[in-house]
């Protein structure tokens, strides 16, 4: 059955580097997706493949 998922969202300032930015924005620019998306899609990329010898970093595997 067809159901429509709400993505609940939440509003951030985040201070990155000005050539950081600037790569990323071609790269979403290229690949026909926002911004917003591609930093999305990094961050959850980075969590699920995060070092997993340390036990600091457990908490992210969740």
């Amino acid at each position: 059955m067809f159901r429509i998922k709400k993505t609940e969202h939440t509003n951030k300032t985040f201070r990155l580097p000005v050539e950081l930015v600037e790569k990323m924005e071609i790269l979403a620019q290229n690949k026909g997706v926002s911004l917003n998306n591609l930093v999305i899609q990094c961050c959850e990329y980075a969590l699920e493949n995060i070092d997993s010898t340390s036990d600091e970093n457990e908490i992210y595997k969740k």
